[in-house]
């Protein structure tokens, strides 16, 4: 399927550009022991961790959510940076597509706080414009409010013209939300009706091909 030359690319964070699982399966299982439950296993911890955690951690825990947000950040405080690494192919992606003058940024359901502190240890600050996670806009994604965030100062309004680019249906879900193009960056094929709801405009399994991709389009978009 063809797709417009991307104005702006939104990106997703956690496993579409850096491998976050195992950090995220570890202070999660962390979590769920502390509260006397049963642990996940990672196919489960991939499955259902999609949504912020304001968004999901009161139907886990119920009132004493708050307490496991503690929980789960003094873990994930402890092991983030350490574990931290990027896709293949993500650094050498970003980087290219910032040489050809796009307005790159992130909208992430991960909390903004420690967003940056990943963008700032990896060095990519200079390829993204503004960082969003979650708590800095009044709803995280699937809302489009932080759309908004992330386009702020490009001159570009949430539309055809922006791609938004993650690995899970809540970022497809956010990208249609705001009338963008929606892109499944993810190495694994979607599974049937997976992405009924939400389907992509695109699929491409690796930070190589998408980086293609983009370029295509902005070379054929350039050549018109």
């Amino acid at each position: 399927m063809s797709v417009p030359a991307p104005g702006a690319i939104i990106f997703d964070w956690d496993n579409t550009l850096v491998d976050t699982w195992p950090t995220i399966h570890d202070a999660m299982n962390h979590t769920l022991v502390h509260f006397g439950m049963d642990p996940w296993s990672m196919d489960e911890t991939r499955a259902r961790v999609r949504k912020s955690m304001r968004d999901s951690f009161p139907t886990l825990f119920g009132d004493a959510w708050h307490d496991a947000a503690d929980i789960f950040y003094g873990r994930y405080q402890d092991i983030h940076i350490k574990e931290l690494k990027p896709l293949p192919g993500a650094e050498d992606m970003l980087r290219d597509l910032h040489g050809q003058g796009v307005f790159m940024s992130i909208v992430s359901n991960k909390l903004g706080e420690y967003l940056r502190q990943e963008a700032g240890h990896l060095g990519w600050e200079g390829y993204l414009v503004n960082l969003i996670g979650a708590g800095d806009a009044t709803h995280d994604k699937p809302a489009i409010d932080p759309v908004h965030m992330a386009l702020s100062g490009s001159g570009i309004s949430p539309s055809a013209s922006v791609w938004f680019v993650g690995d899970a249906n809540i970022d497809l879900e956010c990208g249609l939300n705001a009338g963008c193009i929606s892109v499944l960056l993810r190495e694994n094929d979607p599974d049937a009706g997976e992405f009924d709801d939400f389907p992509p405009h695109h699929h491409v399994k690796t930070c190589k091909q998408f980086n293609a991709l983009a370029c295509n389009a902005i070379a054929s978009f350039e050549s018109i």
